[in-house]
């Protein structure tokens, strides 16, 4: 026999399908426009939903604009995860392909690059570049324990060291460009490839 599957209330449900309705929603809006100039009542009409439920949601544009980047950020460490994994032997080698995957991507991101021209009417740039922020915070954990499962033999407390930088120096370099996505990368895995070679254990 198979495990019941866990239903879910309908309350619970509807509330994800709303949240990820007016998500999707704005990320179809950023194709053509500036976040500095999208209203939510934009946002709440392409969705189909009223601005005050918007707002009944997500409390206030800066909240909402968190949610959004958490969701896209989740979305670039899977990413990033999937990179690491074929090259779980060759730690400089997965270092190069997961900063690679992860600044191209938030090179297309139009949130990103709205941040990065400099728009922080809403406090954007604290959610990305604070080290209390939550984009930061949470991004750093999630890679932590992801290479920790990858090397359960390595020391975790490494491990999260490695974690910590690679995270601040990819959204440094998202942020303030200076080269390709693959010259970054190489760049990098140049760096911080022999102390993670070193704390896994390469040879």
């Amino acid at each position: 026999m198979t495990a019941a599957k866990r239903r879910v209330p309908f309350a619970e449900a509807a509330r994800v399908l709303l949240r990820d309705t007016l998500l999707d929603a704005t990320r179809d809006l950023l194709r053509d426009h500036e976040w500095a100039d999208l209203k939510m009542a934009d946002i709440a009409s392409t969705a189909g939903v009223s601005r005050q439920t918007l707002y009944k949601e997500f409390g206030s544009r800066q909240a909402f604009a968190q949610a959004y980047i958490l969701r896209e950020a989740d979305e670039f460490l899977t990413a990033v995860e999937n990179a690491l994994v074929p090259h779980r032997e060759d730690p400089r080698q997965a270092i190069r392909a997961a900063v690679e995957v992860f600044l191209t991507a938030a090179a297309e991101e139009p949130l990103i690059k709205a941040i990065v021209a400099g728009d922080n009417s809403d406090g954007l740039l604290a959610l990305v570049t604070n080290q209390a922020g939550p984009v930061l915070h949470s991004a750093t954990d999630r890679l932590a324990a992801f290479l920790t499962g990858q090397w359960p033999h390595a020391d975790a407390g490494a491990l999260v060291v490695a974690a910590k930088y690679l995270v601040r120096l990819a959204i440094s370099h998202a942020a303030s460009p200076d080269g390709t996505p693959a010259e970054t990368a190489a760049t990098m895995s140049v760096v911080l490839g022999p102390y993670l070679d070193q704390v896994v254990g390469a040879r």
